[in-house]
């Protein structure tokens, strides 16, 4: 399985070249948020004071360049991000603009050139690959457009996984993984194969995965992508739902109606943050 302790992204686009020397404050992050005065970050630190009660991610300078010297790809140029716990964020963007790239990083799939990057108030830009994997398990739950199930475990399996890997009791998974598929609809489907189940329900299921460690953060990639429209709006009430619920979501899409149905849209441009958005629309 491409799991959710490993999965790797199509990098693509244009080549481009990053802003040299110093950068005004538009220039560096297009964030017209006004940021708090009263926050304190420590970079030598693996905790940042101030951010673990209230704020999910934390970007500081986050640059990726592929390939080096006249190869070099430069997919981010200076990205600072933030999110808050309890937020709904959709991250905008077109194809080559940055978006998947500073995804892949966010969910601890990848790490960055340069720059500062706190996860729930941990910084893990230097981590290595194994430490990763016990953030991404603990602290992230993923929902990809393909879904991403095992074709041959029953919908319970499948929920079950990120348990598995957890060290939870065969008990404990059972059970909790029962509840997230009641809580995503799709009680009495604990035992059909992926196969067997529609669009709808495969991403249902693949939500209810994403919860299983109730994680900090529900990342989501396109997750209406191989929908039609309607099981794509019954998804993103879902996802709506499960925010007004106390959790924080990021949505990555292309399209500008379904990033405005979240509660900030940011758009990443030339791997830049072009703009942000308070508010639904």
């Amino acid at each position: 399985m491409p799991s959710l302790l490993g999965l790797s992204f199509l990098r693509g686009g244009k080549r481009r070249l990053c802003r040299l020397g110093p950068r005004t404050p538009t220039a560096r992050s297009g964030n017209d948020r006004p940021r708090r005065s009263n926050r304190t970050s420590n970079i030598g630190n693996r905790n940042w004071k101030g951010l673990g009660m209230t704020r999910v991610i934390e970007t500081r300078g986050i640059t990726k360049v592929y390939g080096a010297n006249g190869t070099a790809v430069h997919a981010l140029c200076g990205v600072d991000f933030e999110v808050e716990r309890g937020e709904f964020v959709a991250l905008i963007g077109h194809s080559g603009s940055g978006k998947s790239t500073l995804m892949a990083i966010l969910g601890c799939l990848d790490t960055p050139t340069a720059g500062t990057y706190a996860l729930d108030g941990q910084e893990v830009q230097g981590l290595a690959g194994a430490e990763l994997a016990r953030i991404r398990n603990h602290k992230v739950g993923f929902v990809f457009q393909t879904y991403n199930l095992l074709p041959r475990a029953d919908a319970l399996r499948n929920v079950e996984l990120p348990m598995l890997y957890a060290g939870l009791s065969r008990k404990e998974r059972r059970e909790k993984a029962m509840d997230l598929l009641k809580k995503v609809g799709l009680e009495g489907r604990e035992h059909s194969l992926p196969g067997t189940l529609s669009g709808g329900q495969r991403q249902r299921v693949a939500i209810a995965r994403a919860l299983a460690n109730t994680p900090t953060l529900l990342l989501a990639d396109e997750p209406t992508g191989a929908l039609d429209s309607k099981t794509g709006a019954e998804v993103l009430d879902l996802f709506r739902e499960l925010n007004a619920q106390g959790n924080t979501l990021l949505l990555v899409t292309h399209d500008p109606h379904i990033a405005s149905l979240a509660g900030r849209r940011v758009e990443i441009r030339d791997g830049l943050i072009a703009s942000n958005l308070e508010g639904a629309a």
